[in-house]
């Protein structure tokens, strides 16, 4: 586990506004993109950002934390300078939102072994399920403001 805001000291990490949780995601995946587009319509408070993985920003905190940077089988909520992966990263995401979607984090009795195991298995198979995009996610104009990278 590294320190909070470590990216900060490391140089291959562009300078970012980090002050709000920033969901790093596949911006070919439908699934994800779908996530995302879940995500902007929930978050009522404007409270998250967004930050596509294959960015060169999204790329850098990828590989910053050990992630492989050529699949994204894992999205990263990056909140307070510190990341959550996998089913943690996606439950607190929903949690962030408040009532009644934070309701959905009654998933967390589950075993996390349990979690991320379902959450793998989802994530190696999303681009079959669900398909490519065609090109990279890009936001409604009047979301733009909300995306990094």
């Amino acid at each position: 586990m590294r320190k909070a805001f470590s990216y900060r000291a490391d140089p291959s990490v562009p300078d970012f506004p980090d002050d709000r949780p920033i969901l790093i995601f596949d911006g070919n995946c439908v699934l994800c993109s779908g996530f995302v587009n879940f995500l902007l319509r929930a978050d009522k408070k404007r409270r998250f950002r967004f930050l596509s993985a294959q960015s060169s920003l999204g790329s850098a905190l990828f590989r910053h934390y050990g992630l492989v940077s050529q699949d994204y089988e894992s999205n990263i909520l990056l909140e307070k300078g510190m990341i959550r992966i996998k089913s943690d990263g996606s439950l607190r995401a929903i949690e962030i939102l408040g009532f009644p979607w934070s309701m959905a984090c009654a998933a967390r009795i589950a075993p996390r072994l349990f979690r991320d195991w379902l959450y793998d298995y989802i994530a190696r198979n999303r681009l079959n399920w669900f398909g490519i995009r065609n090109s990279c996610y890009a936001p409604d104009p009047s979301d733009a403001d909300r995306f990094l990278g």
